[in-house]
């Protein structure tokens, strides 16, 4: 589609699905919708300028950070529209889940990310920055269902809570970028350019 694919895959694909889907949300009653981000966000705010990497080199930790701020991003994106309709978004991390997703890092990258979480292979261990992945699927579930969230939107949780928002902390909260209100604009006109479809008014 001319995307860059984590972009494409992690942010766009999910906007167009949701505008396709806001006939049917639009008829329902306490509509909450769950974003799933990760403290991917951490990396790095969206770049409006250059999302295809057109003109600087290819980075795919910068990628990634992109798409999972574009997540928390698009969430505040809805609120903002569709909040006062009843209809209200949320993103969250779900947690370093260990699953499949990596197979295609190389050795350098797994060793950092040991190096940052811990041994995958530890997940049952309390020390463990990881999880298993009926834990990765808690705050998941919370934010799907929990009554702390009735009427709320725009925010970002980890660990079935609301995350603070922080600008430092390495080990949680969200970036002041993920949930600004002139990032959030400026991603929804960029995303309609992009594929090609507007939301209804």
């Amino acid at each position: 589609d001319g995307f860059e694919l984590q972009f494409g895959t992690n942010h766009l694909g999910h906007f167009l699905l949701t505008r396709e889907l806001m006939p049917l949300l639009e008829k329902g009653e306490q509509v909450r919708i769950v974003n799933l981000s990760s403290r991917g966000h951490h990396i790095a705010p969206v770049d409006f300028d250059d999302p295809n990497f057109d003109h600087r080199p290819y980075d795919k930790w910068q990628s990634y950070g992109n798409s999972k701020t574009a997540n928390i991003l698009f969430a505040v994106g809805l609120e903002e529209r569709f909040g006062g309709k009843g209809m209200h978004a949320v993103a969250l991390h779900p947690g370093g889940i260990v699953t499949n997703l990596g197979r295609h890092l190389d050795e350098v990258d797994v060793a950092q990310m040991r190096e940052r979480f811990g041994d995958p292979e530890e997940t049952d261990k309390p020390q463990s920055n990881w999880k298993t992945i009926p834990q990765g699927a808690a705050t998941t579930c919370w934010a799907a269902t929990c009554d702390e969230l009735e009427g709320r939107g725009g925010v970002y949780c980890e660990d079935c809570h609301v995350a603070p928002i922080d600008a430092e902390d390495v080990d949680g909260g969200v970036r002041p970028y993920a949930v600004d209100t002139g990032n959030a604009n400026r991603l929804w006109a960029l995303s309609e350019k992009l594929v090609g479809e507007s939301f209804p008014a």
